[in-house]
């Protein structure tokens, strides 16, 4: 199992995503059930960049 630090992004996950699901500062100026506007930008677009994993080939 490899160790990660709280905010390193692992291989494979989205550095926003994972920064936003692990960092309650991300979301601290949201009001009770408020959309973070992020969030849903990136939900809808989609991920910019994924963290590529170590020693993966596609082929």
């Amino acid at each position: 199992m490899v160790s990660v630090k709280p905010l390193q992004t692992p291989p494979g996950q989205c550095p926003q995503c994972w920064e936003h699901a692990h960092d309650r500062r991300a979301h601290r100026h949201l009001k009770p059930r408020e959309d973070c506007s992020q969030c849903v930008d990136h939900m809808r677009n989609g991920h910019p960049y994924i963290v590529p994993k170590k020693g993966s080939r596609w082929w």
